[in-house]
């Protein structure tokens, strides 16, 4: 009788994949007692648009959104550069011109809110 060495193969993949399971549930478990799943902050809902309505003029306007009652104010940069600080809008629809240059410029705008908080909630090229 000859022995077949086919025999071991089966146990060595079971083992292998008992320790592979073992190790997932480790790092499972270890993320929720470390509070790795805990960080994620809430994105706040707020709308703005930006238009180029000359050569070199941007109107950005406020379009509000679900979290408008908290939104105390809004900074506008332009190519990097702060064009509007501390902008309250008043109401939806309320426009904020700033300028620009020529050529196509990045836009970006950074909502604050009350919480003191604060979140970009417009970035895009004019």
């Amino acid at each position: 009788m000859t022995k077949s060495k086919e025999d071991a193969v089966s146990p060595v993949i079971g083992v292998i994949l008992m320790v592979a399971v073992t190790v997932i549930l480790a790092a499972v478990i270890a993320a929720f007692v470390f509070g790795m799943g805990t960080s994620v902050q809430n994105t706040r809902v707020v709308g703005f648009t930006a238009a180029q309505n000359s050569s070199t003029n941007i109107v950005v306007t406020y379009q509000g959104g679900q979290d408008s009652a908290s939104l105390s104010s809004v900074n506008v940069s332009v190519n990097g550069n702060l064009a509007a600080t501390n902008w309250v809008p008043a109401r939806v629809g309320a426009e904020q011109v700033v300028t620009g240059t020529t050529n196509p410029d990045t836009v970006t705008v950074t909502a604050k809110f009350n919480d003191g908080k604060e979140q970009v909630v417009l970035s895009t090229s004019v």
